[in-house]
Formats: C-alpha cells, sequence, structure tokens
C-alpha cells in the first residue's frame, strides 16, 4: 500500500513513470510495485508525542544549551527573538550559582554545550568565566557558539580556540543587509572574522551559517558570495528557509503560490546543477531521505525538527529556569497561552514541556510528501505563524526530495497524487489537475531551467 502515487519524467528524453511512496512507512516503490532500492530495516524508537495534554519531560542530558539572554548589538528584521519579552538580565555573578546547579543535577555529563544569546559575545564578561568553569567540569564536552562576528577581537579569537570551541558566523551572503551592517565592510571587524576563520577552518572548527528568507532565495547566489570572501571550499551551516516568528518574519516568508513555485524550481535546479555543495544542509536533506527509504524509518519514530522536543536536550538560562528552547525566554509565553518556562534545573524530574505540538497533532502534517524531511516545522509556532512556517518549509524541502528521487531513479517529480492538500501537488507549477495521457505527451516540466 502506498499514500502517494508520485509522476515523473526523465528530462533526457522525457519517459514517464510514476512511483509509490508512503511517508508513513517510508516504502518507495516502482510502478510494478517492486521497491526502488534495497532496504536494510533498522529498529526505531518511538518519539514522544508531546502536546499541552501530554507534556514532555527531561532527563540524561545530552545536549546542553545555555542562554546568556537575548541582547543584540544589531536587529535582524527576521530574528526569532526580537519581540521575545526578556527575562531578568544575567551577570558574571551567576556563574558560580549555576555551576553548582549543573554539579548537583545532571547526573552525567553533556557531550554538546552550546552557548546562545541574543549576540553572546553582548555577554563576554559572563560568558568567560562560564565556559572556563564548564570546560574545567566538562573536558570532553564540545563547545558551539553562534556569534555575528561584529565583537570578536584577536584575544577573543585565541580563547575560543584555546577553550576548544566551534563556531558559526551567522552572514546571509547577499542577503545580509536584512541582518544590518555587515561586519565584513568594517575594516577592523574584516581582520577580526579573517583571523578567527583562519585559525578555526582548517581545525574543522568553523563554517559561516546563512538563512533563506524573501530577499535571499538563492542558496547558489549565496555560496558564490561566501566563497569569494572566504575560499571555495566554505563550508556554510543553518541553510534552511526561516521560520516567522513574528511580524518581522511573517513579512520575510513568500507570500503567493507563484513566488512559491519560483523558490522550488531555483533550488531544485541549482542542486541538480551542483550550485549549492557546500551546503550542508543539502547533503543532510537528500542523504536523510534516501536512508528513510533504505532504513524503512516509520514516521513515528519522527520527532521534531529541532529536536528541543527530546528528553535529552535542555535549555537553560543562568538562573536555573528550564525553557523551551534557546531561542525564548523564561518570562515568554508561548503562542498556545503556555509559559516558555517550562521547569526549573533543580527539579528536572517535575519539567513539564506544554509548549510543543508533535507533528502528528496538527492539521497537513501526516499527510505531507516531505514529512520524513520537514519534521513538522517549529514546534511550538500556532495559528497564522504557524501555517506560514508550514507552507515555507514545504517549499525548502519539496526540492530536496525531488533531487533524492531523482538521484535514486533517474526520474524528476513533477506531480503528487494523494490525498494532501491540491495547492502541492503541482511540485514546480507546470501541471494544473492530474496530468492525463495527452499531458504526460506534451508537457514541458523545466524544474531545472538550464
Amino acid at each position: 500500500m502506498t499514500i502517494f502515487t508520485i509522476h515523473a519524467r526523465r528530462v533526457a528524453d522525457g519517459v514517464e513513470t510514476t512511483f509509490g511512496y508512503d511517508n508513513q512507512t517510508s516504502m518507495f516503490l516502482r510502478a510494478d510495485g517492486t521497491p526502488v532500492i534495497l532496504s536494510r530495516p533498522m529498529q526505531f524508537g518511538e518519539a514522544e508525542v508531546v502536546s499541552v495534554n501530554q507534556p514532555g519531560r527531561k532527563g540524561d542530558i545530552k545536549t546542553l544549551k545555555i542562554s546568556l539572554g537575548l541582547s543584540c548589538n544589531y536587529e535582524c528584521g527576521y530574528c526569532s527573538q526580537r519581540f521575545v519579552p526578556h527575562a531578568e538580565q544575567t551577570n558574571p555573578g551567576d556563574v558560580g550559582p549555576f555551576v553548582a546547579q549543573l554539579t548537583a543535577n545532571l547526573p552525567s555529563a553533556p557531550g554538546r554545550i552550546e552557548f546562545w544569546g541574543g549576540e553572546p559575545f553582548v555577554y563576554w564578561k559572563t560568558l568567560k568565566p562560564l565556559a572556563e568553569a564548564l570546560r574545567a567540569l566538562y573536558p570532553a564536552a564540545h563547545f558551539n557558539i553562534i556569534t555575528n562576528g561584529s565583537l570578536l577581537d584577536f584575544d577573543k579569537n585565541a580563547w575560543l580556540e584555546q577553550m576548544g570551541f566551534s563556531v558559526g558566523l551567522s552572514h546571509d551572503g547577499p542577503g545580509y543587509h536584512a541582518r544590518g551592517a555587515d561586519p565584513l565592510d568594517d575594516p577592523e571587524k574584516l581582520a577580526a572574522i579573517m583571523d578567527l576563520w583562519a585559525r578555526m577552518k582548517p581545525l574543522g572548527r568553523m563554517s559561516v551559517n546563512a538563512m533563506m528568507h524573501r530577499d535571499n532565495q538563492s542558496r547558489a547566489a549565496v555560496q558564490a558570495w561566501l566563497q569569494a570572501r572566504f575560499g571555495a571550499d566554505v563550508p556554510i551551516g543553518e541553510g534552511a528557509y526561516i521560520d516567522p516568528y513574528d511580524e518581522g518574519g511573517m513579512a520575510a516568508v513568500l507570500r503567493d503560490p507563484a513566488e512559491h513555485m519560483l523558490y522550488r524550481a531555483r533550488a531544485f535546479s541549482e542542486l541538480r546543477q551542483g550550485r549549492v555543495a557546500n551546503f550542508s544542509i543539502a547533503r543532510q536533506k537528500i542523504q536523510g531521505f534516501i536512508d528513510s527509504i533504505r532504513n524503512q524509518r516509520p514516521a513515528s519514530s519522527v520527532g521534531q525538527k529541532c529536536g528541543m522536543d527530546k528528553a535529552d536536550n535542555l535549555a537553560v538560562d543562568l538562573a536555573g529556569n528550564v525553557i523551551t528552547c534557546q531561542n525564548v525566554s523564561a518570562a515568554a509565553v508561548a503562542p498556545n497561552g503556555q509559559a516558555h518556562k517550562i521547569g526549573h534545573l533543580t527539579d528536572l524530574p517535575s519539567v513539564k514541556l506544554k509548549t510543543a505540538t508533535h507533528w502528528s497533532q496538527r492539521r497537513d502534517c501526516a499527510a505531507c510528501p516531505v514529512l520524513q524531511l520537514c519534521q513538522g516545522s517549529c514546534m511550538f509556532l500556532e495559528g497564522p505563524l504557524w501555517e506560514a512556517g508550514c507552507n515555507s518549509a514545504y517549499s525548502d524541502n519539496v526540492p530536496f526530495f525531488a533531487a533524492a528521487i531523482e538521484y535514486l531513479t533517474g526520474f524528476t517529480p513533477y506531480y503528487i497524487e494523494g490525498d494532501f492538500r491540491d495547492d502541492r501537488k503541482d511540485l514546480f507549477g507546470r501541471v494544473r489537475g492530474v496530468p492525463t495521457a495527452k499531458q504526460k505527451r506534451v508537457i514541458e516540466i523545466h524544474a531545472v531551467p538550464a
């Protein structure tokens, strides 16, 4: 049994075929019912279905995300934190009690510790003693930080290298104007950023992290722009279309079906032409979807894309408040009316994640062909914000979905039949309605512009 019938065409000679796909079992079949690839079924655990009525828990922490605060020296137009109420400001005096709480309440060392802002280097006087204390406490932990780079200097760079940090430099390439003044245009800031690049890039500990939005729709343009400044092999992290958290985010999403179709077609074309190979998201999405088919990953094992619904991922502030994720504060309320403060570090067994909604509780997700790639968009958005985020996530994942299928079969998907939204069935804007035999003979797909 399959849920979707995928109409596809081989670009070289126009031959048409169909495939069957079930997003719940990850079965992917040829028209004659035989599997497209030999499967190697794996055992998968069940994802926890989190909702306000079935709260998520925390324990056995493997990834620790520490929010230093939401202050930033920039004002990005689509920033997820721009209108989030700030909790009480933290300071260096909070470091000792916070570390003591970690020692008393985490039974084992987290494997990964992330330091978050706002802009984390706004909190330099707190960040430095905190990271040094945690490095002494957890010498094997992987440290990660994301920065806009504008507050770096040579002393901070040496410290980051010595402390074993991996660094993500937030930069959207030609779309940077949405963030504010470009630090790469300032000679002093540029010198500091390139010094850190020279230190960390050879160690495999630095990437440039770009986001896609309405004013930054071409990954190929982003890659070319960053290559011109950081070298041909610049690793590009993040790379997904933004989630709209507020009116600024809503202004940055695609606005109508024509824009969605153009975005999908461009993104797919750039994938096929090999012009976005530096984006880690391209490899991860395509390989991840192929692996879901090969390993027959059931949808019941798929959690939320950010992973913050997992019990072993914990976000906290320096007051010890457990929060939904690093992009909110203990003073904020989620769109579903629940507080983003979901407990306290000193009482992890009592933490209740009520701000999230698992994809299985959302309209449209279970019947979506790109479910295995999308994993439900942002877990705490609701209403028009979630709808806009869902639309963006669909259009962002369709090109990876199509590229994976073309890689496996040599055929380019262009239309999907199934019991899901009609406005999403035509992938690249070339078909209206289920294609007839006549249409199949005459359609020019060109989902991949030359």
